[in-house]
């Protein structure tokens, strides 16, 4: 299999993108660097499972922390993972046009 090497790498940062949560935390990280505390209170979530999907994150090179003091600041390391994202909503707004599309065919046949 021609680029076996790309193929694998572009299954396991797909695989890194599959959580909601992670996804969530990401999106939380455009706009600068916070801590594990800061994206609990955004999300909503609890700062155990926040801390987990960031250690799976940070183990597929996706994020990085820096420490200072008593907080770790985390960081998107590649602004291209905010272009990913916003071509995925574009293809789910995409998929919700032809939905509504589809439903209003339905109503004007019935």
């Amino acid at each position: 299999m021609p680029n076996s090497e790309l193929a694998k790498f572009k299954a396991e940062f797909f695989k890194a993108l599959s959580s909601p949560i992670r996804i969530g935390i990401l999106n939380e990280l455009r706009e600068g660097e916070k801590t594990v505390s800061e994206i609990r209170a955004k999300l909503g979530i609890e700062l155990a499972n926040v801390s987990q999907q960031l250690a799976i994150l940070k183990s597929k090179n996706l994020v990085s922390g820096r420490k200072q003091g008593n907080n770790i600041y985390y960081s998107c390391k590649d602004p291209a993972i905010f272009q990913i994202l916003d071509s995925a909503k574009a293809i789910f707004n995409n998929h919700l046009v032809i939905i509504r599309d589809t439903l209003e065919t339905f109503d004007l046949e019935t």
